[in-house]
């Protein structure tokens, strides 16, 4: 006999087997139990949560001789046809290819008639809302007023596509996504009936990956099995067959990020690259990651919510320290957002490590979590001794020296400039009054900061204007001007206000600061 799948060969034969949904099935059991079984039944979740398996398990019940506590006995001549799919009793359909008015005109016609044996004639229909409006209009009346013994049983994962006109006629049963608890002690069930050697971190993560799903976690281990056969299947094996990656790298990777460290990170994804890994999936466990940080801060007493071992938790407490909840709320959202872009990006790796350099550079963002960020570069950078004030001695002469005629106003700079760029901003006007008519007239819009590495940033108020003066040609022209004014080179830089924001949300105008008049008190 050929090989079968374990999703199939351990496919729940009766109640008693279905996990997860403890709630769905007491209900239905009652109602078998007590013969007060509707006409239409609604059954909505997320793939892989029992949905099909449970519709059968209540035909088989509905029909059994002798049902046992309102399941079915599995041992008479009904459970046994239904079993093996030759039962007349049991139509099972898939709305995704028979979505249409025909389909359902033969279901009218069918329902007429008697079934043959069995009490119960139950029409299983999956994915239901694939079905077209006019197959649902059809199936209204039927569904409304359906013979005493029919039973429909309506499967759906997107149950806000169906009309209200059939939700309102059916018993609606939402199946919840399984825990890693449940699904876990499920796997090693299994795993023991056959005979394999599992680790249980092994097992615990194909249960974190299935993401709620029994199905999916079943094929997971099929896959991971299949792969190390007649092997103990270790952690590291399942890392390896997912394409996953150990959180002690997103541990390595969280330290790089906050130490602003571009080398390291780009190396580390080189590594994880060469490796094989997964992109897609190492953005998605990173988010988890950073979640469990969060969890970790948020109170004292996550551990029954946390999926992480002992040693993990206090690993976790620890790094929950380096980093602040505002950060990590941030992180979350910008990976989340980069997990769904890997999915159908063509050039993942480029995007991921885009995201990495933008993280590592916060100046080259403009949103006001990236100006926090810069802020909070530059208090580290300050408590590290690389950042240093200089002297209020030297700090006064300067600027005595500088504006010597100027009116007092109590207002100091907020970082020193680099004396070519503010030589530039001082001359920046009449350099522009000098340039090519068009480059003139967008110029006039044009306020000026300071850009990284001593650049002088052109910052225009929307994106025709920045096109404009940051072409090749008109940025070549601006430093060929400033060359001739101040008599050195310049690098320029070309930005935009993003739309909805002001100037000053983004960026600090130096020009005001280099033409202001300032007071320094001895």
């Amino acid at each position: 006999m050929s090989y079968m799948a374990l999703y199939r060969k351990f496919r729940p034969d009766e109640f008693e087997d279905v996990k997860g949904q403890d709630a769905i099935v007491a209900t239905l059991k009652n109602q078998i139990k007590a013969d007060r079984i509707g006409h239409a039944y609604l059954f909505c979740g997320t793939r892989g949560t029992g949905k099909t398996t449970v519709a059968k398990i209540f035909a088989k019940a509905v029909n059994c001789e002798h049902p046992e506590d309102g399941s079915p006995c599995g041992k008479c001549k009904m459970c046994s046809t239904i079993a093996s799919g030759t039962s007349m009793n049991v139509i099972e359909i898939d709305a995704a290819s028979n979505n249409g008015v025909d389909n359902i005109r033969e279901i009218r016609e069918e329902v007429s008639y008697r079934p043959t044996e069995g009490r119960y004639k139950v029409y299983i229909i999956d994915e239901v809302h694939m079905l077209s409006i006019g197959a649902f209009n059809a199936l209204l009346k039927t569904l409304e007023e359906p013979p005493e013994y029919v039973i429909f049983i309506l499967a759906t994962t997107e149950a806000h596509k169906i009309p209200i006109t059939i939700l309102s006629r059916c018993q609606r049963y939402d199946f919840k996504r399984i825990s890693i608890e449940t699904i876990s002690a499920r796997l090693m069930e299994l795993i023991e009936k056959e005979k394999w050697e599992v680790e249980e971190r092994a097992v615990r993560y194909i249960a974190r990956m299935a993401d709620g799903s029994m199905r999916d976690a079943l094929s997971l281990l099929d896959q991971c099995a299949a792969f190390y056969i007649g092997q103990k299947l270790t952690y590291d094996h399942v890392l390896e067959v997912l394409g996953a990656v150990d959180t002690e790298v997103f541990s390595r990777l969280l330290r790089e990020l906050l130490g602003f460290d571009v080398q390291a990170v780009i190396k580390t994804v080189d590594e994880l690259v060469m490796q094989g890994r997964e992109l897609s999936q190492l953005s998605s466990d990173f988010t988890w990651y950073l979640r469990n940080l969060l969890l970790v801060r948020s109170s004292d007493n996550m551990e029954d919510v946390l999926d992480v071992s002992t040693e993990n938790l206090a690993r976790l407490k620890e790094e929950a320290g380096l980093i602040g909840e505002d950060t990590l709320m941030r992180y979350i959202y910008i990976f989340s957002d980069l997990t769904n872009q890997l999915k159908y990006a063509s050039q993942k790796r480029v995007l991921l490590e885009i995201t990495l350099i933008r993280l590592c550079r916060p100046q080259t963002g403009t949103d006001s979590e990236a100006l926090l960020e810069r802020v909070r570069a530059i208090e580290k950078q300050l408590e590290d001794g690389i950042l240093q004030a200089a002297p209020v001695k030297e700090r006064a002469a300067y600027v005595r020296d500088e504006i010597p005629e100027r009116e007092e106003r109590k207002q100091e700079l907020p970082q020193a400039l680099h004396e070519d760029v503010k030589e530039a901003v001082r001359d920046f006007r009449t350099v522009a009054n000098h340039a090519s008519p068009m480059l003139r007239t967008y110029l006039k819009k044009a306020r000026l900061s300071a850009g990284e590495g001593n650049r002088l940033m052109i910052v225009l108020p929307d994106a025709v204007s920045a096109g404009v003066v940051g072409s090749d040609a008109h940025k070549e022209e601006i430093q060929k001007l400033i060359e001739e004014k101040i008599g050195k080179q310049m690098e320029i830089e070309v930005r935009q206000v993003e739309d909805g924001r002001r100037f000053e949300d983004s960026f600090v105008d130096i020009e005001q600061f280099i033409h202001m008049e300032i007071t320094v008190e001895d």
